[in-house]
């Protein structure tokens, strides 16, 4: 670490630094951040580029009292360099102190836990009012990248903070792309805007109301500095449109933007002449069904909302889709909205989510798409109890999805499973489906799946037997064949495949020779699965034990430790259903 960055502390240590420093302190800065995030893996791309703008705003504002709000957070990590919290990017042992997001339990100059994209501008909105009312001073500042803009929540806020009159600064980070390439008429005019240096008629912020600046050089300190001194302590809205290169510093990064939004540890480290070894997974499964698909049928569409390298839609899958893909930008609500309108008109719409971006969607969910019973194909990907941060955890969907009415919700166990339910779903008519593709281990039977799907809530017994029966959701059939073995008698193993119901039948039947029911599912317990075999037992002799997370915000914990937590590891459920037998016979 050199002597520039040595001497930063704080903001207050920024206000000290001459122009000179301050480009020195900004190449120190990516420096910090390459070596760290190629250690870590996180977000590297968007981090790189907003290097200068970071210390500019610390330069000119006064954080905390002037409150800087960021959007998703991907651009926050020279923010946490400049605000005490350098060490996480300095030295190695600390690289796990401080969390991706702006997180207000690390620091004074966080005022929101933040990761999910396009909220930034409402939030600003609501301190912005909060402050007015108080009768307090102070700017607020809310930055967002051009990506966020075509998320809904980032329209109403804008539309919203227009109206505010009285001091609001809307930095907007135009690096001409998203994670992914920006979709959207939105774009048209950026790039007006871009090409006669923000001087066109047709300026969308200033429609909306807002005073305007623009910069054309987003990583160039003066610019920045004396545009900021501008519209510091301004008294109406404003918009201040700067343009940044992405990936800035780093040659890779640069090049492939979409690559370098958010890398896997290592990924600097590799041969970059060397292609990685082909491995089959769900990824590569459902792009080869979907291809598959398209030779044949015209009505085949794939939707992506802003995440494609997410689920596998790599650029070249991409352009092989042709004119039967599309990505809508950060717009899940849309997505399931313009999906179900899709289906409703005799398209075969194949619409892939993150479990986490899932909650974006409930009205659309409910009403869009159930309440017209319209044959989506939605593909929930991450959904499990994970070590994630908390905005980013994939155990809520079971619960959101599973109650609403007419969705019918799957679990494969394998890749067989998976492609006889994504076969189905995709050719039917009549139902609303989605698929909980599976999480982590990629397994396959070698034995084609013969289930007829159409029949509804039909439970599949894959092991007769007595006494205990195992229910076992999903990726955790696997963890229900442990449990068995080590439980050492015969009891009955169920893989389910439905989530969204019950199999009323064999419940009822495993009444006569069993004593006690263990559901497993990797997703939280409160409103999900096993929740509903409870329920169906209520009034009955038979003992429930379900199995899976707590209702909780857990952020950045061991996967291992949860597991322990929630009793989800074959020791501790063998001995819970050991103790519950030994009661019964007591």
């Amino acid at each position: 670490m050199s002597n520039i960055l040595d001497k930063v502390n704080s903001p207050q240590d920024v206000k000290k630094l001459s122009i000179d420093e301050m480009n020195t302190l900004a190449g120190e800065m990516r420096k910090a951040i390459i070596t760290k995030v190629n250690s870590t893996g996180g977000h590297m791309g968007p981090n790189l580029g907003i290097v200068e703008a970071t210390i500019a705003m610390h330069y000119v504002f006064n954080s905390p009292q002037d409150k800087i709000i960021f959007d998703v957070s991907h651009q926050c990590y020279p923010h946490k360099i400049l605000t005490g919290r350098k060490e996480g990017f300095t030295n190695p042992d600390k690289y796990y102190t401080y969390t991706g997001y702006t997180n207000p339990l690390e620091s004074e100059h966080d005022l929101f836990k933040v990761g999910h994209t396009s909220t930034s501008v409402s939030l600003a909105a609501g301190v912005a009012k909060a402050r007015d009312l108080k009768g307090e001073k102070g700017n607020v500042i809310a930055l967002i990248g051009d990506g966020s803009l075509s998320g809904g929540e980032a329209f109403e806020g804008l539309d919203n903070a227009a109206t505010l009159n009285s001091n609001i600064i809307i930095l907007v980070n135009d690096n001409d792309i998203s994670i992914a390439p920006n979709s959207g008429g939105l774009y048209g005019n950026l790039k007006l805007l871009r090409e006669t240096n923000g001087k066109a008629e047709c300026n969308y912020f200033k429609s909306l109301g807002f005073d305007y600046y623009y910069i054309s050089d987003g990583n160039d300190l003066n610019q920045l500095i004396d545009t900021f001194n501008k519209v510091k302590d301004i008294n109406h809205p404003t918009v201040v449109h700067m343009c940044t290169l992405k990936g800035k510093g780093l040659p890779e990064a640069e090049a492939n933007k979409e690559a370098f939004h958010w890398i896997l540890p290592g990924t600097l480290d590799k041969d970059s002449n060397s292609a990685p070894a082909a491995v089959e997974n769900y990824c590569t499964v459902t792009n080869d069904f979907i291809l598959n698909k398209i030779k044949n049928d015209k009505t085949v569409f794939a939707i992506s909302a802003a995440t494609p390298g997410a689920y596998g839609f790599t650029p070249e899958f991409r352009k092989q889709l042709g004119s039967q893909y599309m990505d809508v930008g950060i717009a899940e609500e849309h997505a399931v909205a313009f999906a179900s309108a899709l289906a409703k008109s005799g398209a075969k719409p194949i619409l892939p989510l993150m479990s986490s971006f899932v909650q974006r969607t409930y009205d659309q969910l409910s009403q869009d798409l159930a309440l017209n019973n319209s044959p989506v194909t939605m593909l929930i990907h991450w959904g499990a109890i994970s070590g994630a941060d908390a905005t980013h955890l994939g155990c809520f969907d079971i619960p959101l999805i599973s109650n609403i009415p007419n969705i019918v919700y799957l679990a494969p166990v394998n890749k067989e499973e998976y492609l006889k339910m994504l076969d189905w779903s995709l050719e039917q008519t009549e139902h609303p489906v989605a698929i909980r593709v599976p999480f982590g281990n990629f397994v396959s039977s070698g034995v084609e799946d013969t289930t007829d799907y159409s029949k509804l809530n039909k439970y599949k017994v894959a092991e007769e037997g007595e006494e205990v029966a195992i229910i076992a959701l999903g990726t955790f059939f696997e963890l229900g064949k442990k449990v068995k073995e080590k439980l050492g008698i015969n009891a009955t193993l169920i893989n389910p495949h439905f989530i969204t119901g019950i199999d009323e039948e064999l419940l009822e039947s495993l009444k006569s020779n069993h004593k006690l029911v263990i559901t497993l599912e990797d997703g939280v317990l409160d409103g999900g699965f096993g929740e509903k075999i409870a329920r169906f037992y209520g009034n009955s002799d038979m003992k429930v034990l379900n199995y899976g997370a707590k209702k909780e915000f857990t952020d950045l914990v061991p996967i291992d430790e949860l597991y322990k937590r929630y009793h989800l590891t074959p020791d501790l459920i063998v001995t819970d259903i050991q103790n519950c037998l030994s009661l019964e016979t007591v």
